[in-house]
């Protein structure tokens, strides 16, 4: 059954991407400027203009578009009709251009506009944090009833659990807390349960029998195989600044370490991975579970939307700083027919692991499997 998302929720997503987006684009804008590079406009959203002022200082047009998803920034001397080495054989090939121009900056200052768009999704995952632990809170020790995240395999995904389900509760005992969850839980190792839970507000009834939990959560403990969504509480300034980092430590090796398995085990873990659709299907489900999630959330995304870009494909940025680093190299840009068959590879990698990302994307959520 596909799960219908409200369009607050909706909504709410799309200006979350949009704003991680658009900070992104704020990176490369930044560190143009201060290398004087002339921005000869910065728009927020796609499609037909809105708005649009002018800067009479820098000579920057600021636009609003229709379509209000994302942005971009329009350096003088970017064309992204043609790759970046053949715009910087162009600019070579050219006569006399001025110093505001992207092409006439060294390929070191080049590399650093480039990085600025990745390295401010990675700043930003971390100011989202701290923002978020002083607004919200920090995840605490404490859980809520609420299904965090499911086990494939695992008793509670067999009896078709998923993440976001409010467990109301078991052998007819209401249950109020996450602590009263987890403890009725660990004691009925090998015991038959009856569990209702709430989805979209709709009640149902499951029976699960809890098998024995792994060693370090404790001997002779019972465990359905879902973690609860942590509750939130406040802490002091200094508390705040810390938990941030470790947060945002654990984000970083989290999405290496499931990009590595991505690369090493590509087809057991590329049916995982989850692209536009699945994300907000994901951030729908965690709108419900408070504030605080959704904040953990965005950073997540902050900093995948980061490392995403810095693949080495054409039309991301780390393709751009690719042929930036071997013009470095080489002293020269490189050569029109290995940065064609470059082109051709990229491009048709790119749109391989789009459709295959959108393919799981929509076969999870007609499924009903959710996306977590």
């Amino acid at each position: 059954m596909v799960t219908l998302i409200g369009v607050e929720k909706v909504v709410t997503f799309l200006v979350m991407l949009s704003v991680l987006i658009v900070l992104h684009e704020l990176g490369h804008f930044a560190v143009a400027r201060r290398n004087g590079v002339r921005v000869n406009e910065f728009a927020v959203g796609f499609g037909p203009k809105l708005l649009a002022w002018t800067s009479p200082t820098t000579g920057t047009m600021y636009t609003l578009r229709l379509l209000p998803i994302g942005g971009f920034c329009a350096m003088e001397g970017e064309d992204n009709r043609v790759s970046e080495a053949q715009q910087q054989r162009d600019f070579l090939a050219g006569g006399e251009v001025a110093e505001s121009n992207f092409q006439a900056k060294s390929p070191w200052r080049r590399l650093a506009i480039i990085l600025a768009g990745p390295l401010a999704n990675f700043v930003l995952c971390y100011l989202i944090l701290l923002i978020g632990a002083f607004a919200f809170g920090v995840a605490g020790d404490t859980a809520m009833p609420v299904v965090g995240e499911t086990l494939p395999g695992s008793p509670a995904a067999i009896a078709g659990i998923r993440p976001g389900d409010r467990i109301v509760s078991i052998n007819d005992v209401g249950i109020t807390s996450g602590k009263a969850l987890v403890d009725t839980i660990h004691r009925a190792l090998g015991k038959r349960l009856d569990l209702v839970y709430e989805r979209n507000g709709i009640r149902t009834e499951v029976y699960v029998t809890p098998r024995s939990c792994p060693p370090q959560v404790g001997k002779n403990f019972g465990c359905i195989g879902f973690q609860p969504v942590p509750a939130y509480e406040h802490v002091g300034l200094l508390a705040a600044f810390a938990q941030s980092g470790n947060e945002f430590v654990a984000i970083a090796n989290q999405t290496f370490g499931g990009v590595a398995l991505l690369v090493t085990q590509f087809a057991k873990y590329a049916p995982q991975i989850a692209g536009p659709i699945g994300m907000g299907q994901v951030a729908a489900t965690v709108q419900d579970w408070g504030w605080g999630p959704y904040f953990s959330l965005a950073a997540t995304i902050s900093f995948a939307l980061g490392l995403f870009n810095l693949l080495p494909i054409p039309a991301l940025d780390g393709g751009r700083a690719a042929f930036i680093v071997a013009e470095l190299i080489r002293g020269r840009p490189v050569d029109p027919e290995k940065e064609a068959m470059v082109h051709i590879a990229g491009f048709a990698a790119l749109m391989a692991l789009i459709m295959l990302v959108a393919f799981h994307d929509i076969a999870r959520i007609v499924s009903g499997q959710g996306v977590m």
